[in-house]
């Protein structure tokens, strides 16, 4: 594991056992018998088309300052007028800027479903997770061990939670599809450089079941890239800074599910 990786799990460990200290698993599992369902994030990306998980994302390790995102909500807004199908939330803070104060705005601003991106290493944040207002929760195959996987989908599958399993290689992609996850993501990502390569999905992608959500990551930019990986057997794309860079995240969204032309933005 690189040194960044490192860093991440160590400053994620110590912010799991200071919420465990603010909040107690047990008040969690109390909170989360209270809230309304969850919202069906896998049905959201189901439709016919190409679906858009749309990311709040003010930063980012390897891109720094993306954008100020003074206003999550006015932001999740954009995304929902622009046809996204579910909102993604970056709630990292050291690196990404994010918190779980912007999901819960964001989730109680608009109707779509809402992913929880995080470096998740501990079961207690899929619990947290839930009872911050997360529709669904991404699990990053890389981070966790292999035997582990299935029990953070049981956990998720209790509380009602959808989980968006991510692999960047071969190796950890096999490890998911031993489980049953629903939703699979192709990061094309790699965490250990932090190099984007779309030729990853392009790659992965078609070893994925057509009975599983199969979801593309990171690098997204053109419409041109969208059809490669719809061709390359997406379902979904998860596109984050694109998007907050773009002044009229709107039509930044239809011009990549092809509903608009860039000459008519």
């Amino acid at each position: 594991m690189n040194d960044f990786l490192e860093r991440v799990i160590s400053r994620k460990r110590e912010e799991v056992a200071a919420a465990k200290d603010a909040a107690p698993l047990p008040e969690l599992r109390a909170l989360i018998r209270d809230l309304p369902p969850a919202r069906n994030f896998r049905g959201a990306l189901a439709g016919e088309g190409l679906a858009l998980i749309a990311e709040v994302k003010r930063s980012s390790p390897s891109a720094g300052k993306i954008a100020p995102i003074p206003d999550p909500a006015a932001l999740a807004r954009s995304y929902r007028a622009g046809g996204a199908a579910a909102v993604s939330v970056l709630t990292e803070s050291g690196w990404f800027g994010g918190s779980l104060d912007d999901l819960a705005l964001v989730k109680a601003e608009i109707d779509l479903p809402v992913l929880r991106k995080d470096f998740v290493i501990d079961p207690y944040q899929v619990y947290q997770s839930r009872a911050a207002g997360a529709d669904a929760v991404l699990l990053i195959a890389e981070l966790l061990e292999p035997d582990n996987l299935a029990d953070y989908l049981d956990r998720a599958e209790e509380v009602g939670l959808t989980c968006l399993v991510e692999a960047h290689s071969k190796a950890a992609l096999e490890n998911i599809l031993e489980t049953p996850a629903p939703v699979i993501g192709i990061n094309n990502r790699n965490l250990k450089d932090l190099t984007v390569e779309l030729e990853t999905s392009l790659r992965l992608l078609p070893l994925i079941p057509r009975n599983r959500i199969r979801v593309a990551e990171s690098g997204i930019k053109t419409a041109g890239d969208a059809r490669r990986l719809a061709e390359a057997g997406a379902d979904a794309l998860l596109v984050g800074e694109t998007l907050a860079r773009s002044g009229d995240p709107a039509a930044a969204i239809r011009e990549l599910l092809g509903y608009a032309t860039p000459a008519e933005n």
